[in-house]
């Protein structure tokens, strides 16, 4: 079933920018292959094409759907979910006034919650993308292109507490669903109904071991020359080994081993998909946690050894491997292009960018690209600090070292607004604009505690400096040539709500009334060694 799904090819007509030219592909790649937030990444191949989701969380739109012809090269084709549907608090229902604000903050958030590790399948000429709310349930979406348009999310389980599903269709067609439950472990399998859109049963347990198997979850549904085999992390998001459940039988008993082992510097190289290239090479992409910039995808070869995956860098016999850091890259058809992840933006398209995403689901009143074309406009609503203000418009972080610079037009700011770029989390900072009685000051704030600089012209540049230490240094410009440092250098939040921390643009106000606006030029990236 699985080398006959990962060969299977389709037409594709993907709706996303071109492939940058790039040289030919190269003969090695070195880990990671993405240093950016695709946590619990899920990849298949179609074709001469390979598709990865990963969790997003609170994040919209949801569900970020990447393509790549070489394993190693990736950009963002779409996303599933336009819009995060699952209930009330995802739109981040916040207050009308500042009294409001401050006698009750905000209606709600789901900070943490939304979409948990997805997994994508292709079958029957179409793409399937299971994922679990943890409050809400296990949903399906398909689609005829990757790129999108999906169908809307049916649940397929309307329960909360559950967690990483995984659908497959066997050889005779029928469909089973294995998910874990929030809190990791058991994992439980369920017949489903052939057009995947509900199980059939309650389900039963085919893996608990609290001793074996501490911390299961995350589980991947493989057949492969007549075996049945359960992908499943073990130890926890940070730390612990990728295992590998093996059986006869899809309902088991199924027998366990660890297949890819933690070293001292990749702790936790787990939770993610297998796949094979054109050659019939096995490849498993995982995420390893990486404090601020969240948890980055690695790539590990993998051979088949008695029946079993071995990963990673392995002697010959050993059950099991450890990460590589360098290896021969996958074989691809010498023409296959290589792709450039987006992240730059001059705010000239009609459409945002795919690489941003919304904190919660935006208020598209207060928005827009076309109000002022090449800019992206901003308007701002009552908020007591930046993490209960909507419309904060946030992307990846991207290591080792990513500095970004945004040019902000501060002229229609009114009394009490807020506006700049910020590195956001559980303990956002950033640097920009106070307007209080009358003057637009420079501003640096950290966990709300803001502190005011000179006055500012209507124009400015603002810039974040984020390297391997994790650290953020901000800087400012009147002109866009000489930037002068202003606020503390800050170790940067090591995880907030599952994620990252995560390059911001946003504004808020401390008036009473929703009032005043910016306009950002562009959003322009430097990566320097």
């Amino acid at each position: 079933m699985l080398r006959a799904l990962l060969r299977l090819s389709v037409p594709l007509a993907l709706l996303s920018a071109p492939a940058q030219a790039q040289d030919a592909a190269p003969a090695t790649y070195t880990n990671p292959i993405l240093w950016a937030d695709y946590s619990d990444p899920d990849v298949i191949r179609v074709g001469d094409r390979y598709y990865m989701v990963s969790s997003s969380f609170h994040l919209s739109p949801g569900l970020p759907v990447l393509e790549s012809a070489d394993l190693i090269s990736w950009r963002i084709i779409g996303h599933v979910l336009p819009r995060l549907p699952f209930g009330p608090l995802y739109d981040m229902p916040g207050p009308h006034t500042l009294t409001d604000a401050i006698s009750k903050p905000i209606g709600g958030t789901k900070y943490a919650s939304g979409p948990w590790a997805p997994a994508i399948r292709h079958h029957a000429g179409k793409f399937w993308v299971y994922v679990a709310t943890p409050d809400e349930g296990i949903f399906m979406m398909q689609a005829s292109d990757p790129a999108g348009p999906w169908s809307a999310p049916v649940a397929v389980k309307a329960e909360p507490g559950l967690e990483d599903p995984c659908p497959f269709w066997d050889d005779d067609g029928t469909a089973w669903l294995i998910h874990g439950k929030v809190g990791a472990g058991p994992l439980i399998l369920h017949r489903m109904a052939p057009d995947g859109t509900r199980v059939l049963d309650e389900g039963i347990v085919v893996a608990e071991d609290k001793a074996r198997l501490p911390v299961l979850e995350g589980p991947k549904l493989y057949k492969r020359d007549g075996w049945y085999y359960i992908f499943a992390p073990i130890g926890g998001v940070s730390t612990g080994p990728q295992a590998v459940g093996r059986a006869r039988s899809i309902t088991g008993p199924y027998e366990w081993r660890d297949v890819l082992l933690p070293t001292d510097t990749i702790r936790g190289p787990h939770q993610g998909g297998y796949v094979e290239d054109a050659a019939g090479q096995g490849w498993f992409a995982h995420f390893n946690s990486t404090g601020a910039f969240g948890r980055i995808t690695h790539l590990q070869p993998v051979r088949w050894q008695d029946g079993w995956p071995v990963m990673g860098d392995a002697a010959p016999g050993a059950i099991a491997g450890t990460p590589v850091s360098r290896h021969a890259a996958p074989i691809t058809a010498p023409d296959a292009p290589r792709f450039t992840m987006q992240a730059e933006d001059e705010f000239s398209d009609r459409q945002l960018g795919l690489q941003w995403q919304w904190n919660h689901n935006p208020d598209d009143d207060r928005w827009s690209l076309t109000e002022r074309p090449g800019h992206m406009r901003l308007r701002a609503a009552p908020a007591r600090h930046l993490v209960t203000a909507r419309n904060t418009l946030t992307q990846m972080l991207v290591g080792p070292r990513m500095v970004m610079t945004a040019a902000v037009d501060l002229s229609q700011m009114a009394d009490g607004q807020r506006a700049g770029l910020a590195l956001f989390g559980v303990r956002p900072s950033w640097v920009g604009a106070v307007r209080e009685g009358g003057t637009t000051r420079l501003a640096f704030a950290s966990e709300g505690q803001e502190t005011l600089g000179p006055p500012l012209p209507h124009q400015v540049w603002l810039r974040a400096d984020v390297g391997p230490d994790q650290r953020a240094h901000y800087s400012w410009s009147a002109d866009g040539a000489r930037f002068e440092p202003f606020g503390a250098v800050l170790e940067l939040s090591q995880f907030s709500w599952w994620r990252g921390s995560r390059p911001a643009l946003f504004t808020y106000t401390h008036g009473q009334e929703a009032a005043g606006l910016v306009d950002v030029d562009f959003f322009r990236v430097e990566r320097p060694q």
